[in-house]
C-alpha cells in the first residue's frame, strides 16, 4: 500500500501532525504501508531538503509573493499555489489512498477540489482543527471559516471515505463547530514511536545544553510557546508553589514561535522566580530525550491540545504528566493513573503542582511506571499504526 500524504508544510516546528507522519513511517513500512507527501511549501524551504520521506513541495519559489503574502494577514498561512490541484488530479491514482492533514489551509480546499469526485479513497484527520475552542477565542476567524465550510472544509468532509479522529473528545466537540456537519467520523488512534537511546547519555547531553540548570531537579514543559499552550499561568502556578520544593526548577523548551519568550521571563523575574525557570529552546533528538528522561514529570497547560504528542512521549519515558482537562487525551492519563488533570485556570494548574509536590518519591515512581504501561497499552506505534492501516482497507476502496 502506498499512501500519500496531504499537509500544508513538512516543517518539524509545525507541530505535531508533521512529526507523527515522521516518527510512524518506519513503523508503518515495516506492516507494508509507503508514503509519500505534498505540501504547500517552496522547493528551495531548508526543512524540504531535510525531509526523511518523500516530498512533493508544490508551494510558488518567489520572493516577491513571499513579500505579498506578508501583507495580507488572513492569506499570509494560507499558502495559495497554483500547482497543487493539477498535480494532485494528476497524480491521485498512482496511490493506494489519500490522507489530507490538517483544514482551513489551501492543502484542504485543493483537496476538496481534486478529490471529491475522483477515484482514490481519501481520508481526513482534522488533528483537532474542529475544536470550538478556535470559534470562541476568534469569533471574526469563525465567520471566515464558516464561510470557508460551505465551500471546501464541509465538502472535503462530506465526501470522504473517512474522517479520522484521534480521540472521542476531539469526534464529540467536532460535531458542535460548524454547520452542516456531516461526514463518516470514527476514532483511530494516534501513536507514537518507543523511546531509544542510551537515557544517561541522553541526559548528560540535555544537562550540557543547559547549563543554568546545572544538577537541579527539574518538571518539564516542551511545546510551542504559544498562549494557546497556558505558559504564562504555568509561570503564575509554579511562582505560588516554588516555596515547597526549593530544590525543583521548572524548565520551559520549545520554539517561541509568537516572540512570547522575552514577556514570560520578565514575568518569571517580576515573580521572584526567575533564576529557577530555564530556557532551552527547541530540543530534538538526545537533547529531547534526554530533558523527558532527566525531569521529575512532564507539564502541559494548555487550553487546547488535540492529541499532545509530547504526552505519549512522556509517558514513553515514564513521566508522570500533569495537564489540563482541554488536552483532548486527557481520560487516558486519568484512565492510566499517569498523572494530574485540573482546569486550565490559574487554581487549576497551582493545585496541579501542588498535588505533585505533595506526593512522596514512592508515590511519583509509582505513577511513573504506571504512565510507562498507559504508553504501552494505548499510544504506542507499533500496536496503533496496524489501527490505520486496516481502517484504510475496511474502506472497501484501498488495496
Amino acid at each position: 500500500m502506498i499512501i500519500l500524504h496531504v499537509i500544508p508544510t513538512v516543517n518539524p516546528e509545525f507541530g505535531g501532525p508533521i512529526e507523527g507522519i515522521f516518527i510512524s513511517a518506519p513503523v508503518l513500512r515495516e506492516q507494508g504501508c509507503n508514503r509519500e507527501i505534498v505540501s504547500l511549501d517552496a522547493p528551495g524551504d531548508p526543512w524540504v531538503k531535510n525531509c526523511p520521506l518523500p516530498v512533493y513541495p508544490l508551494g510558488i519559489q518567489s520572493r516577491s509573493y513571499a513579500r505579498w503574502r506578508k501583507r495580507i494577514p488572513f492569506f499570509s498561512n494560507y499558502g495559495y499555489t497554483p500547482h497543487f490541484v493539477p498535480w494532485l488530479k494528476e497524480n491521485a491514482r498512482k496511490y493506494d489512498a489519500i490522507i489530507v492533514n490538517g483544514l482551513w489551509s489551501y492543502s484542504a480546499m485543493g483537496a476538496a477540489r481534486a478529490l471529491a469526485k475522483g477515484d482514490t479513497p481519501y481520508f481526513v484527520y482534522p488533528h483537532g482543527m474542529l475544536d470550538p475552542y478556535f470559534n470562541k477565542i476568534k469569533p471574526v476567524k469563525r465567520v471566515i471559516k464558516q464561510f470557508l465550510w460551505w465551500i471546501s472544509e464541509g465538502r472535503l468532509l462530506a465526501h470522504a471515505n473517512g474522517v479520522f479522529f484521534v480521540t472521542e473528545e476531539e469526534l464529540l466537540l467536532a460535531k458542535n463547530a460548524f454547520w452542516p456537519f456531516r461526514c463518516r467520523g470514527r476514532v483511530v488512534a494516534y501513536g507514537t514511536q518507543d523511546i531509544k537511546g542510551d537515557p544517561v547519555v541522553q541526559i548528560e547531553a540535555f544537562r550540557a545544553a543547559c547549563p543554568s540548570l546545572g544538577n537541579r531537579k527539574f518538571i518539564l514543559y516542551l511545546s510551542r510557546i504559544h498562549p494557546k499552550k497556558g505558559c504564562d499561568l504555568l509561570i503564575d502556578a509554579f511562582a505560588k508553589v516554588a516555596h515547597k520544593d526549593p530544590e525543583i526548577d521548572l524548565v520551559i523548551a520549545g520554539p517561541d514561535s509568537v516572540g512570547w519568550v522575552k514577556k514570560l521571563q520578565a514575568a518569571a523575574e517580576a515573580a521572584g522566580i526567575g533564576n529557577r525557570i530555564h530556557w532551552p529552546g527547541m530540543l530534538k533528538g538526545d537533547l529531547k530525550w534526554g530533558a523527558f528522561r532527566g525531569s521529575e514529570a512532564f507539564v502541559l497547560p494548555s487550553h487546547q491540545e488535540n492529541f499532545g504528542i509530547v504526552i505519549a512521549e512522556a509517558m514513553a519515558c515514564g513521566k508522570p504528566v500533569l495537564t489540563t482537562d482541554k488536552v483532548n487525551t486527557w481520560r487516558e492519563v486519568v484512565a492510566s493513573g499517569a498523572g494530574i488533570v485540573e482546569p486550565d485556570d490559574l487554581a487549576g494548574l497551582t493545585r496541579l503542582l501542588d498535588q505533585f509536590l505533595d506526593l512522596s518519591p514512592e508515590e511519583k515512581a509509582a505513577m511513573g511506571q504506571r504512565a510507562r504501561q498507559g504508553f504501552v497499552e494505548k499510544f504506542d506505534i507499533s500496536t496503533m499504526g496496524p489501527q490505520l492501516i486496516e481502517a484504510i482497507r475496511c474502506s472497501g476502496k484501498a488495496a
